[in-house]
């Protein structure tokens, strides 16, 4: 693991530039964990038997594992959750547009996105690109595109309340050519022709740098940290593990941000399938496998809120997370967070014995709470399972924040969680 707050938040900064988007997320975990020795699976074919570390990559997501060379018939699977995807704008099926001789890009929008967020940005265009044969092309572009704000001149009551209208507000300018073709110019960058294209999967980034601020450097700026820091974070806790007792696995999902449901999705079978996939190999029966994952667990890490300086009244008037304080470990009685008495020990343990801190995160009782993949993942494999991670400031925007520390100690306590008896 990396050894400093420093190096970790700069492996993150790295990660987060090289992913603008889930595909780019789980393919940069992928090169990572094969240079860190971890064998690729084929999930069309029969899945390797005896111990080791792989992973397999479904559309979006991973999923990665550590199996010791005897699976002792008490042990059980240690998984963390995470997501790779992030509110953006989708790019439409029909990708140009034209507005009073503006070339533009038609967009939807991809998650419960903070819209004035995205305002006066310049922004790229990443994801895939699929074409006829069935390939997948990744593809990214520099800086080509802008959702312009209206001038307060034309718009005098701006600042009493911005309203952005979802369709005709939020498509970014592209250029003044016409046709400015957006689908040909990412084809030129990924090196396939146009006419080969059969479908894309599109999305805007800012691409702004991450950055640390703040009058002792003590705060982080990045887009998409909900949630690549939990991401980031137990990949590299995971690749220097050498396993323990436990099958150590790590599920990078895709689609939280729109409901998880989809087969590289936490409500889709990608975790189900290869737990159960191993557990055939360790010669286990349905009642067996279901024996096995009765001794298992789950850390669904994902981002959470620290107490805003600006609007304290939106926060519980007790429990006030702070930045650089640890985790958060997230907890709601009608659980939306999946915490439980159970769960909570666990990540207790895990702190503790890596020597960090963690904070309780609570809802104001007169505000909405969200949720992650660990209630889906619970009712769905019925895991016990703790929702954790780092907070921010800004959530959901195009660029959060969050302290210099609390990356470092998240991926602590997850390898501690796997490491742990």
């Amino acid at each position: 693991m990396l050894k400093t707050s420093r190096e970790h938040l700069d492996d993150l900064a790295a990660y987060v530039t090289a992913s603008p988007s889930s595909y780019h997320a789980g393919a940069v975990a992928a090169e990572r964990l094969e240079a860190a020795g971890f064998e690729r699976v084929d999930e069309t074919q029969p899945f390797p038997r005896g111990g080791g570390r792989r992973f397999l990559v479904r559309h979006g997501a991973l999923v990665a594992w550590v199996q010791p060379d005897d699976v002792a018939t008490d042990a059980g699977f240690r998984v963390v959750g995470t997501h790779t995807d992030s509110p953006a704008l989708k790019v439409k099926p029909e990708a140009s547009l034209t507005s009073a001789g503006w070339n533009q890009i038609g967009v939807e929008i991809y998650g419960g996105m903070l819209l004035n967020s995205w305002l006066d940005r310049e922004l790229g265009v990443a994801g895939r690109i699929v074409t006829g044969d069935g390939a997948q092309h990744l593809v990214r572009s520099g800086a080509i595109s802008r959702v312009p704000q209206l001038a307060i001149h034309l718009d005098r009551q701006v600042n009493e309340g911005l309203k952005l209208d979802r369709q005709t507000n939020m498509q970014p300018v592209l250029s003044m050519d016409f046709p400015g073709d957006l689908i040909s110019h990412l084809c030129d960058l990924a090196g396939i022709e146009t006419d080969d294209v059969a479908a894309h999967d599109l999305f805007t980034f800012d691409v702004a740098t991450p950055a640390r601020f703040g009058l002792h450097e003590e705060f982080f700026a990045s887009g998409r940290l909900d949630n690549l820091s939990s991401t980031h974070a137990a990949l590299t806790a995971l690749e220097d593990f050498d396993g323990a007792a436990d099958i150590a696995v790590f599920a990078a999902f895709d689609h939280e941000e729109v409901g998880s449901a989809t087969s590289s999705g936490a409500a889709g079978p990608v975790l189900e399938d290869v737990l159960y996939r191993i557990a055939s190999t360790l010669g286990l029966d349905m009642d067996g496998t279901r024996a096995i994952l009765a001794r298992s667990s789950c850390v669904s890490a994902d981002t959470g809120h620290l107490v805003h300086p600006n609007y304290p009244q939106h926060h519980d008037p007790v429990v006030r997370p702070l930045p650089n304080q640890g985790p958060l470990i997230k907890l709601n009685a009608n659980q939306r967070y999946a915490t439980d008495a159970v769960g909570g020990a666990i990540w207790k343990k895990a702190c503790d014995d890596a020597g960090v801190s963690t904070q309780p995160f609570v809802s104001n009782n007169a505000m909405p709470c969200g949720s992650t993949i660990g209630p889906i993942t619970a009712t769905r494999l019925g895991l016990t399972t703790v929702d954790v991670g780092i907070g921010l400031l800004s959530m959901h925007s195009a660029r959060e924040m969050c302290g210099v520390e609390d990356p470092m100690f998240l991926a602590r306590a997850l390898r501690s969680y796997w490491g742990s008896a």
